[in-house]
């Protein structure tokens, strides 16, 4: 069998609870067919790069999944048809991360992230420099 990553992004409109409820869905297909999903995660509404339906957000789920390619194939089927959806991408991969994903990480680390002592105080002002200093 083969290593695949998969993301569902959903329509924006939709709960959570629903897009859980497609995720298992997912999940069980992948099951008939012989495979198994090792990890999922639910990144959450996040901006979409450009509209796409007129939706600017989406609902982003990851699947890392061990499965034959026929189940693949019936994932994206389903997916094809369903209303649900707005776009989806399957990456075959030569091995699944045990670890969380880097969206998953960032998220972890807060918005604006570690960004050091940047020296100095916000009243304390730099002197400054002439021209003839370079």
């Amino acid at each position: 069998m083969a290593f695949y990553e998969h993301v569902v992004i959903s329509r924006p409109d939709v709960s959570p609870q629903q897009v859980e409820t497609l995720v298992e869905e997912l999940t069980a297909i992948v099951t008939e067919k012989e495979g198994t999903v090792a990890k999922t995660e639910y990144w959450g509404l996040r901006n979409l790069a450009y509209p796409i339906n007129k939706s600017r957000k989406g609902h982003y789920s990851l699947l890392n999944i061990d499965a034959p390619p026929a189940a693949i194939h019936e994932i994206e089927r389903r997916l094809r048809i369903n209303e649900d959806v707005i776009r989806f991408l399957t990456i075959k991969v030569e091995e699944l991360s045990e670890e969380p994903s880097p969206v998953l990480s960032r998220k972890d680390r807060g918005d604006k992230g570690d960004r050091g002592d940047r020296g100095g105080d916000r009243g304390e002002r730099r002197p400054r420099r002439d021209r003839e200093e370079f």
